[in-house]
């Protein structure tokens, strides 16, 4: 009998993401765009991604094993070179700082990004980043690197997952790394969104773009959140919790998943416009406006961070040039880049919702978001826009 090698073994336990939340045991379920729900003013990039911005890259690696485990790892990368010797100007804002972050002081001394980011299960996340700084200092060109800064953030996946049992490592990161994709972004419970609740739905990874118009500079803002936080759901100013039934009951969970108490968000913002790393933690305060939007009460126990860079070519930093550059879009034209990262982060989250299954977990079950409540909720707000050839009042998407 051939025995399998310890890597590879631990490599079957992880259910790859297909594209685009594509799960094969249930059918899939709606984005927001596809549920008729269009969040803001401004269009979407044609993946409605943050794949949109040119360049950048997700890759999820997801261990689900029974009931036991729902965690993982996401990856994402500013671009398809080697970070460290080709960085980008980068800003972390932090809402509420109960968290997790590695990395985030340097990020915040240099103003730039030196790898790449990943997100996980809050124990999980300095065994991911020893694993991220052993795979970047075996790459080419990285023989003489005596100091890496990694960046790894979390939430805490713990209703669903033993995180106690800290499984992930290795295999999950150079998974999650290996199968990078920069084009479809898999949604729900995928990579580190395996595990996670949301306002006691099931939360995840969800994903969102936004384009500005040629006059207004035509660039794209991109925005990716790792969604595991309470509050009082709302959707598109809509107070939809009060028209939804209570998550515990729809488990029929003696103990109820987390709704209106601790828990955290890791949004990730890119885009391709020049901008220093001022100009950057601009534009990541504003991802916590469309974080407020969604009802997030950004509670005492709550680790709300955000990441921010830009992949503009002409800002890249190498370590070895003595005068960097640093072109920045001026402070008075900021402004729609400004409603691009809210929008696209309240449809993100949106997303991460909407795109997640029902998952049975390790100390309960977190059911998935209701669709007939939530859109008979909307239409009767007049705020749904039903794709055409659907009634207006129709309580499901098609």
């Amino acid at each position: 009998m051939r025995i399998l090698p310890t890597r590879l073994l631990l490599a079957c336990l992880i259910a790859i993401s297909l594209p685009a939340g594509a799960l094969a045991a249930e059918a899939p379920r709606p984005r927001a765009r596809e549920a008729g729900i269009a969040i803001g003013s401004l269009p979407p990039g044609p993946r409605n991604a943050i794949t949109d911005v040119d360049g950048v890259g997700v890759g999820h690696a997801t261990l689900a094993q029974g009931t036991r485990f729902n965690t993982g790892v996401t990856a994402i990368v500013p671009h398809r070179g080697n970070l460290f010797h080709e960085r980008v100007p980068a800003a972390v804002v932090v809402g509420n700082g109960f968290g997790k972050l590695i990395g985030v002081t340097q990020v915040q001394e240099l103003g730039e990004l030196e790898t790449p980011i990943l997100l996980t299960g809050t124990l999980g996340v300095w065994k991911v980043a020893d694993a991220l700084t052993a795979h970047l200092l075996a790459q080419p060109g990285m023989e003489q690197v005596r100091s890496i800064n990694p960046v790894v953030g979390e939430t805490n996946d713990g209703y669903l997952s033993d995180i106690r049992a800290r499984p992930l490592g290795t295999a999950q990161v150079e998974h999650a790394l290996a199968r990078l994709s920069y084009g479809e972004v898999g949604e729900g419970a995928v990579g580190a969104g395996a595990g996670t609740v949301a306002f006691g739905w099931k939360g995840g990874i969800g994903t969102s773009s936004r384009r500005l118009p040629p006059e207004q500079g035509g660039h794209t803002v991109g925005v990716l959140v790792q969604s595991n936080f309470g509050g009082h759901l709302t959707v598109a100013g809509v107070p939809v919790w009060k028209a939804l039934p209570d998550p515990a009951e729809v488990a029929q969970a003696s103990l109820p998943a987390p709704s209106a108490g601790d828990g955290s968000i890791m949004i990730v913002v890119a885009t391709d416009a020049p901008l220093d790393p001022a100009a950057l933690r601009r534009l990541a305060m504003r991802a916590l406006t469309g974080l407020a939007r969604t009802g997030s009460d950004m509670s005492n126990g709550s680790g709300d961070y955000v990441i921010a860079f830009s992949t503009a070519p002409q800002n890249r930093r190498r370590p070895d040039v003595r005068v960097q550059p640093a072109a920045s879009v001026a402070n008075d034209a900021m402004t729609p880049l400004f409603q691009a990262t809210a929008e696209a982060t309240e449809e993100a989250i949106l997303n991460s919702l909407l795109r997640a299954h029902t998952v049975h977990g390790h100390r309960g079950t977190a059911p998935a978001l209701p669709l007939a409540p939530l859109l008979q909720a909307l239409d009767a707000a007049g705020v749904r826009e039903p794709p055409s050839g659907c009634a207006a009042s129709s309580a499901q998407p098609c």
